[in-house]
């Protein structure tokens, strides 16, 4: 159901020690950590999704409840991607990044950002390629 779950962090010293010390006792194994971008994420065994990230809020603006958090979910063919925000929007939410390509998350990342009517941002994602 999900692609990958993030939270936004004011600190991300401080958060990226405590979620290492948390992680490990759920069996959930560190995949990476840019500091400098700053984001981190794990993943659960076997494959990779889901992920969970923290790092800095997308629009670099301090961490607040309603800014940096997003659910993505996953979707199989970019078709869905497609459909899922053109319902979104006609359902009364709102654009947050039409469908499209994002190469700078990966190669084959192919998602579409909205928000629902009460303001939380929600990402559907496709990880295959065309």
């Amino acid at each position: 159901m999900f692609s990958h779950i993030h939270l936004g962090v004011s600190d991300f010293d401080r958060a990226l020690a405590f979620y290492r010390q948390l992680m490990p006792v759920l069996g959930i194994r560190e995949r990476f950590c840019e500091p400098e971008r700053p984001w981190a994420g794990w993943q659960s065994a076997p494959g990779p999704r889901p992920l969970f990230l923290i790092g800095r809020p997308h629009d670099a603006q301090a961490h607040a409840v309603g800014n940096g958090q997003m659910v993505a979910f996953l979707a199989e063919h970019r078709a869905t991607v497609d459909r899922a925000h053109a319902v979104a929007l006609a359902s009364g939410g709102s654009c947050e990044g039409p469908p499209g390509p994002r190469p700078e998350y990966h190669a084959h990342y192919y998602g579409a950002y909205f928000r629902d009517t009460e303001g939380n941002k929600l990402c559907v994602a496709c990880h295959s390629p065309v």
